[in-house]
């Protein structure tokens, strides 16, 4: 079973993509929802962040604050490291454990990652596909969702790999700035060529 790679900026669209794949029948694992997993209360990757950050970093319910941790790494690079140095090697581990093919019926399975160029989870999958934007757009689609000021957007996307270098390393390109049935036709067509390719 082939693992194809969907990526793209911040605000780009992976959720929405992901769902029209979705729609023809192709699983998905989300590095998202991963990251999100590893750090649940009583994980050892959470008592690791605790215990470096401080109790504060938590919620009443002892659940991490992301919104709190997300001011503090995006403001720190060494902390961002730090944190990415714990969390990167428990979410690949976990996501090659989703990804296991004996899971899926059709001949590939998509990972979803926003970092999937920034980490080695690259070294997962066997082809790439870019969901791109231009920039502006990314950044009023993410304001608009989350509650980030402008600024705290414009760091998230200072930190990921720029629009370009994604774009150079794509095997295939979605151009996610078009309207919605536009969108759709270039999901068909990359999911028979892929049915095609792994089929």
């Amino acid at each position: 079973m082939a693992i194809i790679g969907l990526t793209g900026g911040i605000g780009s669209g992976k959720s929405t993509v992901a769902r029209l794949f979705g729609e023809l029948g192709v699983h998905w694992v989300d590095a998202d929802d991963v990251a999100r997993q590893v750090v649940e209360p009583g994980t050892p990757a959470l008592a690791r962040i605790a215990e470096h950050f401080g109790e504060g970093i938590l919620t009443s319910e002892g659940a991490l604050d992301r919104a709190r941790l997300r001011g503090i790494v995006f403001q720190e690079q060494e902390e961002r490291l730090w944190l990415e140095s714990i969390l990167h090697p428990v979410i690949r581990e976990e996501l090659i454990r989703q990804l296991n093919p004996e899971n899926y019926q059709l001949p590939y399975v998509l990972l979803v990652s926003p970092l999937l160029l920034e980490t080695d989870q690259h070294e997962l999958v066997d082809r790439i596909v870019v969901i791109d934007v231009p920039v502006d757009v990314q950044i009023e689609r993410t304001m608009a969702r989350d509650t980030n000021s402008r600024e705290q957007v414009e760091r998230i996307i200072a930190a990921q790999m720029s629009r370009q270098q994604r774009v150079e390393r794509a095997d295939a390109i979605i151009d996610n700035n078009r309207p919605m049935d536009e969108v759709e036709r270039q999901v068909r067509e990359l999911h028979e060529r892929f049915l095609v390719d792994f089929g």
